[in-house]
């Protein structure tokens, strides 16, 4: 397979003469680095390089040239390598004009002139920028293959599981063209044993679940100690925290993570507001960057499902979904949300049929020249909205209010208002949902009355449910099921039940001493990514002052 290519563009040849050297020392066994002279030199390369099929992991522009501009040559690039990172070279006196790149021309990053030392200020940067090229690019596929039913929800949890996991995969549609039963013949399996997942080594698995395919691909199922210091129940940002610093402060740290990292977060197509990220992350790049700095420190991490919380003196065990449970002095219920269902007359049957709960990024090339149906007003309704309507034909944002402003940031606003094909309809909510094999149609309400749409997709993002029903009654929680922690367990001055100790519970300790609950399944916080992972971070420090005892 061919290297992925490093482009550089400048008209000063000495300064280009530097660029290239510098690349080529640090990056030259694992990508080709290139050149030209002009922006038009560098675009008439680009479309060579495209027609050879050559894949174009980086590029890297100065902005003062003749003819073309860094910005208007990398806003140009787009269209032909719209996955290669983005970077700008300029003087100082350019810096703003190359802030306002980042949302014209989507530039990832922009460097100063001179990057000497290139050890600190040119390869962290970059070397940044293409471990995040490699996460997302996907070579001539020598990877497993999916052989399954778009409208079937064994089907969909399957590549739902895949897609977050990180796990490359081929996935094919045994309704459409004969490569599907062509597969299927080969290996003597019929129709009614999908999903079917074929591995390189020639090897299938039939009517697949992820748990087999967890095991076959070597993603971990058990743990390797019988004792951690802390459990870690999520791994989504307010988890993913916690892995960080529970296991660079030296804590024996296990994460229990029951589908991905990154959790609710890890579904969002973008988030554009987190702290040092000016052109914006995906959640499941958010949650590889985690994962993988937890990882570094020593933290474990198990594809499980936390299924029951047992107590026993000092010791705190968690009950796992395949019957096996591990212990520790420590536990931190981070598990995220999920959406509430939407309770109509069609929506349990057609879910997974075409209703869909979250982003379902899995489902977006799916719904390529379609219509699709968003239900919801929110942060992470917004990003998906604007995710879909790079595939969709059109994209119908439902909410019951009179407008976005209450509950959305306000650059998703005005990102939506620029996209030309999402439609806003206010005052109106989804009533049924109606089809038999798969959703064919949604009733809606609106001002004008009630009327019926052609639909074949609806992604629903309303409310939270936080999902702990597991947990012991121990474990007090509020009217919602939310998990009440610090002060929160004082009620009109005196403690409620089940607290014993002789001193007050720390800030996000719950209702059972060592037990501590952070990000969104607590009661009264904040839904933000930056919220969360605060929370998992401070609750490390409190899971330190409770250890301090023993």
């Amino acid at each position: 397979m061919a290297r992925p290519n490093l482009l550089a563009v400048d008209d000063d040849v000495s300064v280009l003469e530097a660029v290239v050297q510098d690349l080529r020392r640090q990056y030259g066994a694992e990508y080709r680095v290139i050149r030209a002279a002009s922006g038009q030199a560098a675009l008439d390369t680009l479309k060579q390089l495209n027609a050879r099929q050559e894949p174009v992991a980086l590029l890297l522009s100065d902005q003062r040239m003749p003819g073309m501009t860094g910005v208007d040559f990398l806003e140009r690039a787009r269209e032909v390598f719209p996955d290669a990172k983005r970077v700008l070279l300029t003087a100082y006196a350019d810096t703003e004009a190359a802030i306002r790149a980042i949302n014209t021309a989507r530039i990832h990053y922009y460097l100063n002139k001179p990057w000497d030392p290139p050890e600190e200020k040119l390869y962290p940067v970059l070397t940044d920028l293409l471990e995040d090229w490699k996460a997302g690019y996907r070579p001539p596929f020598e990877g497993i293959r999916v052989i399954g039913n778009r409208w079937a929800l064994k089907d969909h949890n399957l590549r739902s599981f895949l897609s977050r996991n990180q796990v490359p995969y081929r996935w094919i549609d045994a309704a459409t063209g004969d490569e599907a039963q062509k597969l299927l013949d080969e290996r003597q399996l019929k129709a009614e044993q999908l999903p079917v997942v074929l591995f390189p080594d020639g090897s299938a698995l039939v009517d697949a679940n992820p748990d087999a395919v967890a095991a076959k691909v070597g993603l971990s199922t058990h743990a390797t100690l019988e004792f951690y210091d802390m459990v870690v129940v999520g791994a989504g940002p307010a988890g993913l925290a916690a892995a960080v610093y529970g296991a660079s402060e030296g804590l024996k740290t296990l994460v229990v993570e029951p589908e991905a990292p990154g959790g609710q977060a890890g579904s969002s197509s973008r988030i554009e507001n987190y702290l040092g990220f000016p052109s914006g992350i995906t959640g499941a790049d958010l949650g590889r960057r985690a994962h993988t700095q937890a990882s570094r420190f020593g933290a474990e991490f198990v594809t499980q499902r936390a299924v029951g919380l047992r107590i026993d003196g000092q010791y705190r065990f968690v009950q796992l979904g395949d019957g096996r449970e591990v212990s520790s002095h420590v536990v931190l219920l981070a598990p995220g949300v999920q959406y509430r269902k939407l309770g109509i007359p069609g929506s349990d049957r057609l879910t997974g049929r075409g209703i869909y709960y979250g982003a379902a990024l899995v489902e977006a090339t799916s719904c390529k020249d379609e219509d699709v149906f968003v239900v919801g007003g929110a942060n992470s309704a917004g990003q998906a909205t604007l995710h879909f309507a790079k595939f969709a034909c059109k994209v119908t944002m439902l909410i019951r209010a009179k407008g976005l402003s209450a509950t959305m940031s306000k650059y998703l606003i005005d990102e939506i208002e620029r996209t030309s094909n999402i439609v806003v309809e206010t005052e109106t909510q989804v009533i049924a949902a109606e089809g038999e094999e798969r959703l064919e149609a949604l009733r809606l309400r609106g001002p004008e009355g009630e009327y019926c749409v052609q639909a074949s997709s609806l992604f629903v993002f309303i409310g939270a449910e936080p999902g702990v029903e597991w947990l012991p009654d121990t474990v007090v929680r509020d009217e919602r099921g939310f998990v009440l922690a610090g002060p929160d367990l004082r009620q009109d001055g005196k403690m409620l039940n089940g607290w014993h100790e002789q001193r007050e519970p720390f800030l996000l300790e719950t209702s059972v001493p060592g037990v501590f609950v952070a990000g969104d399944v607590r009661h009264g916080s904040v839904k933000r990514v930056a919220s969360a992972v605060g929370e998992g971070s401070i609750a490390v420090q409190f899971a330190h002052q409770y250890l301090a005892g023993f």
